[in-house]
């Protein structure tokens, strides 16, 4: 099979400033743990404080990971916006280094995007400033290429022009077209774009928290895991080439996989607390994992075992980081 080019991702390239903080600190911006929300006036002054102090990596997460995990040069592309500074050209750098083809549009007018990542006792609470990544333009789109495509659902945010384009596309040239709930606020306030979207997905990704919001904003009156991937599995769809599949992760507990009117249940790799790092990444980690095994068309099953791999190898390390190679037989 030719993997050139085979893998698209679409999103918000931002860079990460990862940071060790305490309480005091959520409380002085108003972040919980275990969120993921954009960010507002009051919490500007935290990217300045954290930049001064910690270290910067690139995001892209689910995309570098699934590269990484096939190891095959050039099979994997990422589009999105960066502003013409400093932090773009460290994106783009960075993501060649790992492998994936970048093809940013970049803004003259907006610096390249930011996401704050703070970490207490392993815990995270992201909260992106999105900048240049919020002026990506339709016209700079390019998919030709690829057969699988994955967004994140933060893109609804930024174009959902884009979304609508890419996933019709995939309709019509019989591609696989994927997304993530990627956080609650995203099943709440962009639900408009969200539902447009959801008929032309083939495999949506969530992790329990969003899938019991997104049960929620739908009125399904019920927090039962397994019910709602069943239930996001049988919405209704575009094409009925292939019927879709939600996946949901639940931290330590089984993956839920919902497919065709059953739902399967897969462990994960447990983990003991003081191995422990960091979950920053864990959810894209998995979603690359997966994705790196689908694109060889290998039943679901690999594919949740990829994906558990390898979030198991990210949440024993500082940031969405890994090893040189991938140790999955």
């Amino acid at each position: 099979m030719a993997y050139d080019g085979i893998l698209l991702g679409m999103g918000n390239p931002l860079l990460d400033i990862s940071a060790v903080v305490d309480e005091g600190f959520l409380e002085r911006y108003d972040v919980k743990l275990n969120n993921a929300i954009l960010a507002e006036e009051k919490h500007l002054p935290m990217y300045d404080e954290l930049a001064t102090k910690y270290d910067v990596e690139a995001t892209q997460n689910s995309i570098r990971v699934a590269q990484w995990m096939l190891q095959i040069p050039g099979a994997t592309s990422y589009i999105g916006c960066v502003g013409k500074d400093k932090f773009g050209e460290v994106m783009k750098k960075s993501s060649h280094a790992a492998g994936v083809n970048v093809q940013y549009d970049e803004d003259e007018t907006a610096p390249t995007g930011t996401c704050a990542v703070c970490v207490v006792g392993g815990e995270r609470s992201l909260i992106a400033n999105l900048s240049a990544a919020n002026c990506y333009k339709v016209e700079h789109l390019e998919i030709e290429k690829a057969k699988y495509i994955y967004i994140a659902g933060f893109f609804l945010t930024v174009s959902p022009a884009s979304i609508q384009l890419v996933s019709e596309h995939a309709a019509a040239t019989n591609k696989v077209f994927s997304m993530n709930l990627s956080a609650p606020f995203i099943c709440e306030f962009f639900r408009e774009a969200q539902e447009k979207a959801m008929p032309y997905v083939d495999f949506l990704f969530g992790n329990e928290t969003e899938a019991r919001t997104f049960s929620k904003v739908h009125g399904w009156e019920t927090d039962d895991v397994p019910e709602i991937a069943l239930k996001i599995s049988q919405l209704p769809k575009v094409s009925s080439t292939r019927k879709r599949i939600a996946v949901i992760t639940q931290g330590a507990d089984p993956v839920v996989v919902a497919e065709d009117g059953k739902v399967s249940l897969f462990p994960v790799i447990l983990l003991p607390k003081e191995k422990l790092v960091d979950t920053n990444g864990a959810g894209d980690a998995f979603v690359g994992g997966f994705l790196s095994q689908l694109i060889q068309e290998k039943p679901i099953e690999e594919c949740v075992r990829a994906g558990c791999y390898a979030a198991n190898v990210i949440i024993q390390r500082s940031g969405c980081t890994y090893p040189e190679k991938p140790d999955f037989h």
